[in-house]
């Protein structure tokens, strides 16, 4: 089956409530930052009669039983670039920094490849550095708001006219370790787990985990390890899996920090960093993974 939907269909059509309306044939659409379609790799105006521009926009995930007090949650969705649907559907996990527009470009790609993607902002509702404290709390504690959050937009994604049944993940560092347990707890049809967290005890923990891509950079010291442990355990649980470690990678090898040139030393330094070769290596096993899972 193509990646690719049909081409042809007119843009604007509602795919999901609440997304910002696409512009009129022949406008300028919203910058890509580099997604399929888009005039240049940094972003730039891409014409809408391309159709391999992504839908895109803001949309609010409600969340009726939030004791924080924030009502409706924030996030992105990128439609595919033409017809409507159903399409399988994506929940895109961000990393520590947030839903930012590196987390974007990622939903922007996986709808360029025929997926309906969503991004919830976890760290919504609060001061960024408490509520990243709480996420990775939540995160280790297996339990909490930020799993609240997560089931919520799951559930929401689901509930969108231009969704199919067929709904997996994709997390980055925090949001790896979300969207690897997500595949135990919410009955998903793939996960890509990019340098995320692993569960002590995976064997148990991990039991009934949807098939599993995972991504790792060699050079990786806070991930040292959890590969393996994620190889041995999917391994043992008979559960398909993609797990690969990257030679000379470090951590956050797909994510494209955009910071300023002051602080790209800070990221060498920390083991950050982009790498070209291994992230797109790394999507092509994703794409294909997701195809043999998440779209037949």
């Amino acid at each position: 089956m193509s990646s690719r939907p049909e081409a042809g269909d007119s843009a604007g059509r509602k795919g999901a409530e609440g997304v910002v309306p696409d512009p009129a044939p022949g406008a300028a659409a919203a910058p890509s930052s580099g997604a399929p379609g888009s005039s240049s790799a940094g972003g730039g105006s891409a014409v809408l009669a391309d159709p391999f521009v992504p839908r895109r926009g803001k949309v609010s995930i409600p969340l009726p039983g939030e004791r924080a007090g924030l009502s409706a949650l924030p996030a992105y969705l990128a439609r595919p670039p033409a017809g409507v649907g159903p399409w399988s559907g994506v929940v895109v996990l961000h990393e520590a920094f947030g839903l930012n527009g590196d987390i974007r470009r990622h939903a922007d790609r996986l709808a360029g490849a025929g997926y309906l993607a969503v991004a919830p902002d976890l760290l919504a509702g609060g001061p960024k550095a408490v509520c990243l404290v709480r996420t990775f709390r939540d995160l280790r504690a297996g339990r909490g708001r930020s799993f609240e959050r997560l089931a919520a937009t799951i559930d929401w994604l689901r509930a969108q006219p231009g969704c199919a049944s067929r709904v997996g993940a994709i997390g980055f560092c925090l949001g790896g370790g979300f969207a690897l347990l997500a595949g135990v707890r919410h009955d998903l049809s793939a996960t890509a787990v990019n340098y995320g967290e692993v569960p002590e005890g995976p064997d148990s923990a991990l039991a009934g985990v949807c098939p599993v891509v995972a991504s790792y950079g060699a050079e990786d010291r806070a991930m040292r390890g959890r590969a393996e442990r994620l190889e041995q355990a999917l391994a043992a649980l008979d559960v398909p899996h993609d797990v690969k470690v990257y030679p000379g990678a470090g951590h956050g090898f797909l994510n494209r920090h955009d910071l300023s040139p002051r602080l790209r030393p800070l990221e060498h330094v920390a083991g950050l960093g982009y790498d070209e070769a291994a992230a797109e290596d790394a999507w092509a096993r994703i794409l294909a993974f997701f195809e043999v899972h998440l779209r037949s």
